[in-house]
């Protein structure tokens, strides 16, 4: 058998004497199976319409009588079947069938037997409309941009083109110049009809300008109107090809590709009508069908000709030639159950064929084994057996040497498990192979004598460049592996990509580049990345990665030390204090401290941070200007620390902080971010409408110009020119506040790093619990329109609230939320939910991806560390913390069952209630509850703003009695009617100090709720009494 020989999957003959043509034949899922199968469908000049769905029948066999799924005599002849969505009411896919004066829609159904003999099918028609005019062919698509259904497009004998939208007719336009009609075809891509008319020549017109061309009833009329009035249908563009076309065709998947098949030529043309490219045929064509091709930027197009023979094209060029048993006049690509891409062709005389072309495929398929009782002893002995010649073969092979390849193969054994059957079993485990191509990065130590940055100073500071030497070792031979360099904004390099030389084996290549920063503020991270993507000898595409550590000078260069900064943060160590000059050698250029206690970095950008080093205890200050601008010089002393003590072999060298977590100078970047992507949303809006405007004042004065009676301006054009200045503007102003919000964006990550190395410090975390947390608040590379930091930062620290951070295991989520994320109106619940991720965190909160619920456990926070003296300024964050803590401490209330013992002691006690909340609890059971009446009774007078007392100091526990605390608390009340209500609000806040200072020695008693709530009701009773 010929290799050139279209192979025959399924063939039948339809009816006898019947005639056939090219618009006779479809394939598609008219019975929406919701399979993926496709059915073919077929009409005949004789009115009969057909329904397939073809299955393979054995050599020598006829077909199959079930391949037919319906057989339907219609009325009158079939010229023309599709498949699409042509019910507007309806997602499903219809059968429209061309009629010489009828356009019918009809529904093919299955409905299941009740028998043997399987699915009964149904053609039900859901509308037709009668054709004033004889139909001569038709096309369909979304017309006018509508995706959702599609539209009908008939042309008649007369040159009218009458557009259905689904059940309804829209309108109907004669084409100029029509003498006969020609092929017709719908392009989506520019929403034109194609077609060639009796000028042998492409023509092209716009839907839109067949939509508002001026409607008539017969050619006549048309010719009368464009003479006289109306718009006049022109064609958008024409392309002359000197011979008839027998058929076009518009591929999806080839974009800006339109196919005509002539006469003796295949032309490719764009979608403005020129030529892509032109085959001339040696042979009469009798249909031609494009379809997608596996190679990019190619289209394969399928030809019949009359000489019984189905030709394959890839553009230009034949590469498969299969003989047929008859000359096609349709063809189409089908995929069905049992094979895909299975070409089906269809003859004048009703011959059907569905056929694939090279060699046959093996349909053989392993027959299934019995399964017989297995002997699990024999197998046991026969597996040892197999171990231990596999010991012996090793033994023999320790000595000798071996390639790569050869040791890292794995070695799989046969064992024979049944008698007819084997299976695999892996007896020594698998060696790692090794990659075929390593990458190292090497980056040089001193800074480049000749620096290549772009940028050659900032504000008089040099910008140095240093060399990084990237080397790829390839084990195999490799072609054209690509090298691509990433670093942080604002570093740059001098190439970030290039292709290398074809890699033999063993061979190696080194690659050099120069770092440098291009910017005007600091990186958020030195780190780079070096990526080569390569593919396998075996043709599989592989990446191989290394990261890279840019030195610290190449963004800053030392300086003299300053003694006051506006943000300072304490490191804590657990050895003696270090010498920094030998933690950082290289900074020691203007350093004047020559004990080493202090250093400072000045960075390129301006900002300067300090590092001083306490004499007497184990802590360094790291103070700057800026906060952001600590993360570098904090990440590079935390770093040089592990280092330098794991040089000397000390193993337990410990970092901390002991806080608070500086969360007020944080917010402040990220509120700054924040306004920033508002500002830019709001010129984004601006843009917009301007451009509105813009294009509306540009389609009026384009009105007036084109009025042949001329008509004044009205001033359009100054309006114009001031909308068109004001976009110059808000163009300008959003790409600044573009450049802006980028560098805005890296200082926050700056932020963030900081902030989770300091929560890192603080609480202890490990590796895993320090990547939760940088996945956290660090989830985005780059901040986009579409998908900000806040938002996406919100939605992580809530999930952990809810899940590992959650307060008891009953609180925990169960799901993860899917609601969509949008830029919130504020940064109120973003700092919120960060401030209590914090409070957690110390409270013994664990990070962890695990679902088991998370029990907070004590933390040990480090205590007898003598701080470093601050001035009286830089000690206001205590208050805050005071205040931050007050929220999260639970109160204990008192229980109904302690009572007072007299009515006079309790008046007693709320007439001195300021006094007496500052008085020490005594160890009896009555005085807690005195206590909480006290501070009920002290809130309801601050309400009122009646009685204000200025508290004093606490005393001793356990060395005042009643009759003191009520003569103290008179005085009190005496001296306090000269203060005013500014010592009363600082009372207030001043006892609820105290009264946080000693949670522990606060033993309240449950038992005296009741009692609480009565004299809440007295507030006035008890200010009348004082």
């Amino acid at each position: 058998m010929s290799l050139f020989k279209a192979r025959d999957w399924w063939a039948t003959v339809l009816g006898e004497g019947e005639e056939f043509d090219q618009g006779c034949l479809c394939v598609g899922d008219v019975d929406n199976s919701g399979s993926g199968h496709d059915k073919i469908v077929v009409g005949s000049y004789m009115g009969m319409l057909r329904v397939f769905s073809p299955h393979p029948a054995k050599p020598g066999e006829p077909s199959p009588a079930h391949s037919q799924l319906l057989e339907v005599q219609l009325r009158d002849p079939v010229i023309q079947v599709e498949v699409g969505k042509f019910v507007s009411c309806s997602d499903l896919l219809h059968l429209a069938v061309l009629h010489p004066r009828k356009l019918s829609v009809y529904s093919v159904s299955g409905t299941a037997g009740n028998v043997e003999h399987g699915v009964q099918y149904q053609l039900k028609r859901v509308y037709e409309h009668n054709l004033q005019r004889t139909a001569c062919n038709m096309t369909y698509g979304t017309f006018g941009g509508v995706t959702d259904h599609h539209s009908l497009c008939i042309q008649s004998m007369d040159g009218m083109l009458m557009f259905f939208e689904q059940e309804s007719y829209s309108f109907g336009r004669f084409l100029p110049g029509f003498l006969l009609p020609g092929p017709l075809c719908y392009c989506s891509r520019t929403d034109t009809f194609l077609t060639v008319s009796s000028a042998r020549q492409v023509e092209s017109y716009r839907y839109e300008t067949l939509a508002v061309a001026t409607d008539a009833e017969t050619r006549q009329d048309a010719e009368q109107h464009s003479k006289t009035a109306g718009k006049r249908l022109t064609a958008d563009w024409t392309l002359v090809l000197g011979e008839q076309a027998l058929d076009l065709s518009v591929p999806y998947f080839s974009p800006s590709s339109i196919f005509v098949c002539g006469e003796r030529n295949l032309y490719c043309l764009k979608d403005n009508g020129h030529i892509r490219f032109m085959k001339k045929l040696e042979y009469n064509p009798s249909c031609f069908l494009p379809y997608s091709s596996v190679s990019e930027g190619t289209t394969n197009t399928l030809v019949g000709n009359h000489n019984n023979m189905l030709l394959v094209y890839q553009d230009v060029t034949l590469k498969w030639a299969a003989q047929l048993s008859c000359s096609p006049v349709a063809v189409r690509l089908a995929n069905f159950p049992d094979l895909k891409g299975v070409v089906v062709t269809l003859s004048n005389e009703g011959h059907l064929q569905c056929s694939y072309m090279g060699t046959d495929p093996s349909f053989f398929s392993t027959p299934k084994v019995d399964a017989r009782e297995q002997d699990y002893s024999q197998i046991d002995t026969e597996m040892k057996s197999l171990q231990r010649v596999i010991r012996q073969a090793t033994r023999t092979q320790a000595g000798r040497t071996h390639t790569h390849r050869e040791q890292s193969l794995c070695v799989f054994v046969y064992c024979r498990i049944f008698p007819d059957s084997f299976s695999v079993v892996d007896i020594l485990p698998v060696a790692e192979t090794d990659e075929d191509l390593t990458v190292t990065a090497t980056v040089s130590t001193n800074m480049d004598s000749t620096s290549q940055a772009l940028i050659p100073d900032i504000d008089g500071l040099p910008v140095p460049s240093v060399t990084v030497k990237i080397k790829v070792t390839s084990r195999c031979a490799l072609q054209g592996p690509k090298l691509t360099v990433c670093v942080q904004p604002p570093l740059a390099v001098t190439q970030d990509q290039l292709v290398l030389e074809p890699l033999g084996v063993g061979s190696t290549t080194v690659v050099a580049f120069s770092a440098f920063l291009n910017g005007q503020y600091p990186p958020a991270d030195l780190t780079g990345d070096v990526a080569v993507s390569y593919s396998s000898p075996t043709g599989i595409p592989r990446v191989a990665q290394c990261k890279f550590s840019l030195p610290l000078r190449l963004v800053c260069c030392p300086s003299a030390p300053s003694k006051n900064a506006k943000y300072k943060i304490t490191v804590d160590t657990n050895k003696p204090p270090v010498n920094l000059s030998e933690v950082f050698p290289d900074f020691l250029e203007k350093s004047e401290d020559k004990e080493g206690n202090a250093l400072a970095f000045h960075f390129l950008s301006g900002p300067r941070v300090t590092v001083l080093a306490s004499k007497t205890s184990q802590r360094y200050r790291i103070q700057s200007e800026s906060f952001e601008d600590i993360w570098l010089v904090a990440k590079e002393l935390v770093q040089r620390f592990d280092r330098h003590f794991a040089k000397q072999g000390i193993k337990d060298f410990r970092n901390s902080f002991a806080g608070p977590i500086p969360l007020a100078e944080y917010f402040e970047t990220v509120d700054h971010h924040f306004e920033l992507r508002v500002s830019a949303e709001k010129y984004q809006d601006l843009l917009s409408e301007r451009a509105v405007q813009f294009r509306a004042i540009q389609r009026r004065l384009l009105t007036r110009f084109k009025d042949k009676t001329p008509a004044p301006l009205q001033n359009l054009d100054t309006l114009m020119e001031g909308t068109y200045r004001q976009v110059i503007a808000l163009a300008d102003a959003a790409e600044e506040n573009r450049a802006c919000l980028n560098q805005a964006f890296v200082r926050l990550r700056s932020a963030t790093h900081l902030l989770i190395l300091l929560v890192s410090l603080w609480q202890g975390l490990n590796t895993e619990q320090n990547a939760i947390l940088e996945a956290t608040l660090l989830p985005l590379l780059q901040d986009t329109p579409q998908l900000g930091w806040e938002e996406s930062v919100d939605a992580a620290v809530s999930h952990l609230l809810r899940t590992c951070l959650s307060r008891s295991p009953k609180d925990q989520a169960l799901s993860l939320s899917t609601s969509q994320l949008s830029m919130p109106k504020d940064t109120v619940r973003l700092k919120k939910h960060i401030t209590l991720l914090c409070d957690r965190l110390g409270k013994g909160g664990r990070l962890s991806l695990a679902s088991e619920a998370n029990v907070p456990t004590p933390v040990m926070m480090p205590g007898g560390c003598e701080p470093i003296a601050e001035a009286v300024a830089d000690l206001e964050e205590p208050p805050l913390q005071q205040e931050s803590a007050a929220k999260f401490i639970k109160k204990k209330q008192p229980s109904k069952k302690v009572k007072s013992k007299t009515d006079k002691e309790s008046k007693d006690k709320k007439v001195s209630a300021e006094g007496a909340v500052k008085e020490t609890v005594e160890e009896t059971a009555e005085e807690p509850v005195k206590e909480v009446k006290r501070e009920k009774k002290e809130s309801s007078k601050e309400k009122k703003k009646e009685s204000t007392k200025e508290p004093k100091e606490p005393k001793d526990p356990g060395k005042e009695s009643k009759k003191e605390s009520l003569k103290e608390s008179k005085e009190k009340k005496e001296s306090s009617k000269e203060s005013g209500k500014e010592s009363n609000k600082e009372s207030s806040k001043e006892t609820s100090k105290e009264s946080l200072k000693e949670p522990g020695k606060e033993k309240v008693s449950r038992k005296s709720s009741v009692k609480v709530k009565e004299k809440k009701k007295e507030p006035d009773a008890a200010a009348g009494e004082g």
